[in-house]
């Protein structure tokens, strides 16, 4: 219940700026789990490009493969994200409670610090939700299977859409975070975001992967990557423990 001293449109405009500070600090997230993505998709990318014609493997023929790989990712990224905000939307107006969301905010925070912890290599819990999605994974690869040797764009985007649903920690992190938006189009927007952000450890690695690998593959990079990221979820879980007393 909202206080009388503390209308509901107050309580309204916290969790949109909440919703906000999400998105760009879902970029970054994306941005800084670069040094993730390297392990878990490096392997798939340097695949894929190997298995283009010959001719299709350097300079701007290589740059249209990678883009519709990358965008048909970022549309399953999206469409996974509205799914959850529409789960979120649920849970929150099902129980009449607007705090609900403030609820739902609090266990994005706590769960961006689990992300930190595992970016960093302190704290291997996330794997378990890998394992977990696996199941789903185990369907879908052999759809991928056939859509290869990659010979067209549209393969490659095709290709990328089943991507988007690999198994990855860093992505159902997200994903539950994108849950506390309560709203299938933010909740997609989360997601669009995060996934902008790893773009360019995953163009690179097309690209330039043996320059890069060494300096992302470092522990100290993983580290700061890893300490940024928790003091990302400090903060929210600081704004939204501030705003659920400004509401209760």
């Amino acid at each position: 219940m909202v206080a009388p001293g503390h209308p509901p449109h107050l309580l309204q405009r916290t969790i949109r700026l909440l919703i906000d500070v999400s998105f760009v600090s879902a970029f970054l997230v994306g941005l800084l789990g670069g040094v993730h993505c390297f392990g878990m998709c490096g392997g798939i990318v340097g695949a894929l490009t190997l298995g283009l014609p010959e001719r299709s493997r350097r300079g701007s023929a290589l740059a249209g493969y990678l883009l519709a790989y990358n965008a048909g990712r970022l549309t399953s990224y999206t469409l996974a994200g509205a799914l959850m905000g529409g789960v979120g939307w649920f849970a929150a107006h099902w129980s009449g409670l607007r705090l609900a969301q403030l609820g739902l905010q609090l266990m994005a925070g706590l769960f961006m610090i689990a992300l930190g912890l595992y970016l960093g290599g302190w704290w291997r819990g996330l794997a378990r939700i890998e394992a977990a999605g696996g199941r789903v994974w185990q369907r879908l690869e052999p759809l991928g299977r056939r859509l290869l040797p990659v010979r067209s764009h549209g393969q490659a985007l095709l290709l990328g859409l089943l991507w988007g649903w690999l198994p990855c920690g860093l992505v159902y992190s997200v994903l539950i975070w994108s849950v506390s938006t309560a709203s299938p189009l933010q909740g997609g927007l989360l997601m669009l975001g995060f996934g902008l952000g790893t773009l360019p450890a995953l163009l690179a690695m097309g690209a330039a992967a043996a320059r890069l690998s060494h300096w992302i593959q470092d522990r100290r990079t993983r580290a700061l990557a890893g300490a940024l990221v928790i003091l990302f979820g400090v903060l929210f879980v600081w704004q939204v423990l501030s705003a659920y007393r400004t509401a209760a």
